[in-house]
């Protein structure tokens, strides 16, 4: 359905509405036409003022019809003529500003998964130059393939992101993510439905990972594995029949099991590379247990890892969460979780990094070799709530002015670093569900 929007001595024709989604999509909509947020938009309908989640069914709202807006537009906040203002004086959201942080993300109704995801992975420069490279019109001129579509939004959005202060509506990205992957388009009551954020972030990367690849067939190049990719080695056993094997995998992520004996990531992360799996035995002619035990064999740019504190609860028939308090740390030292290969690689890096004052940290390509096993704590997407299926995402980031910043939707709150490492868990504040360690280089 389209109508006309008058507001002010300005009239937009052809406003497009889409009936299966709230008013207030159509009121962040407007908001990008005439720089009036949502909260502050009074639109005149039949019966009154149209509300946030009425039924578009009810409101008797018709083809063509022109519609009446009242509101003020942000104002552009000028600088001081005389006299200088401190970063103290100034009030939260101005001082988020003021330390180069970029916009925050609308709600779009449970949308918080998705959009402590974009935040984190907007964080990342070598992902953004990547995404710079990749073309409009795709490797096979394809443009109704979903993941082109979706991969030309994510670079899209990462652009607004980075151009404004103003907080953005990811419309045409939700649009895009949920016809590529149904999953994230379920409703409830009419309602969109809470998603999980890590397997928003799973999915999203893996678009990427098969989109941004080099269109030259003489070179190889995948910027996603370079920035993401942990390689794992992993030997698996058969102690019923003796049996050995090995493989190698590439990962996006490393997981942290909690348990009663896990009171810190490092502990988790152990626990991680360490499982049981059953399948098929060549000399026993039936399925059997096998240990597998990983380490890691080379190392990425940004190591992500996820805390797995969701299961499902059989008597209930729910996702439950794991609320145990799990320390980590500013500064991730994977040494020990390596490859007796990659330990010998990593030796003498080392030692020059305790022999060198100053640490470099390279931002120019997407592969930073990391020559020393340790990284440094640049994100942190956390959740409130006791189900996966409820609850808030929020990302906290570290940003290269040296501030750490809270992304709730689209209102963005400075942080100190001393809180950041307290989103640990123990209760039903926000607590990590994802981190992401940059590496530190020599």
């Amino acid at each position: 359905m389209k109508v006309t929007v008058k507001w002010q001595k300005e009239v937009f024709p052809d406003v497009e509405i889409d009936t299966s989604q709230t008013p207030y999509l159509f009121k962040c909509q407007l908001y990008d036409l005439t720089g009036v947020p949502p909260e502050r938009q009074k639109i005149m309908v039949k019966g009154g003022l149209l509300k946030d989640d009425a039924d578009w069914k009810t409101v008797g709202v018709k083809e063509g019809q022109k519609l009446m807006m009242m509101g003020t537009a942000d104002e552009i906040v000028k600088a001081p003529e005389k006299g200088p203002v401190f970063m103290e004086d100034l009030p939260e959201e101005e001082q988020a500003v003021a330390v180069g942080h970029s916009a925050g993300l609308f709600n779009l109704g449970n949308t918080c998964y998705m959009n402590s995801t974009i935040q984190c992975l907007h964080s990342v420069p070598e992902l953004k130059s990547a995404l710079l490279r990749y073309p409009q019109s795709g490797r096979r001129n394809d443009l109704d393939h979903p993941s082109h579509m979706l991969t030309v939004a994510t670079r899209d959005l990462f652009n607004e992101l980075d151009k404004t202060t103003k907080p953005v509506a990811p419309m045409q990205f939700w649009m895009l993510l949920r016809k590529k992957y149904p999953q994230f388009g379920q409703l409830h009551n009419g309602v969109f439905m809470q998603q999980d954020a890590e397997e928003c972030w799973t999915q999203l990367l893996y678009t990427l990972s098969q989109s941004l690849r080099s269109t030259d067939v003489n070179e190889n190049v995948e910027p996603v594995k370079g920035i993401f990719g942990i390689e794992l080695i992993s030997r698996m056993h058969c102690q019923e029949s003796g049996e050995e094997s090995s493989e190698a995998e590439t990962v996006y992520s490393l997981k942290c099991h909690i348990s009663q004996d896990v009171n810190h990531l490092h502990e988790g992360l152990r626990h991680g590379l360490k499982s049981e799996l059953e399948k098929a035995s060549p000399s026993l002619g039936r399925s059997a247990i096998y240990l597998k035990e990983s380490c890691i064999n080379a190392l990425p740019s940004y190591l992500t890892v996820q805390f797995v504190r969701f299961f499902w609860k059989r008597e209930s028939n729910q996702k439950a969460k794991i609320l145990r308090k799990v320390d980590y740390p500013l500064e991730l030292d994977v040494f020990d979780l390596c490859s007796d290969e990659l330990k010998k690689k990593l030796v003498s890096p080392r030692q020059m990094l305790r022999d060198e004052e100053d640490t470099l940290y390279s931002v120019e390509s997407y592969y930073i070799v990391n020559s020393t096993g340790i990284y440094d704590l640049v994100a942190v997407l956390t959740h409130k709530g006791r189900s996966a299926d409820s609850g808030h995402y929020v990302a906290w980031l570290f940003l290269v002015s040296g501030k750490w910043i809270e992304f709730d939707d689209d209102n963005p709150i400075p942080q100190r670093e001393e809180d950041i490492v307290k989103l640990s868990g123990g209760g039903d504040w926000n607590m990590a569900y994802i981190c992401m360690y940059k590496a530190r280089v020599i």
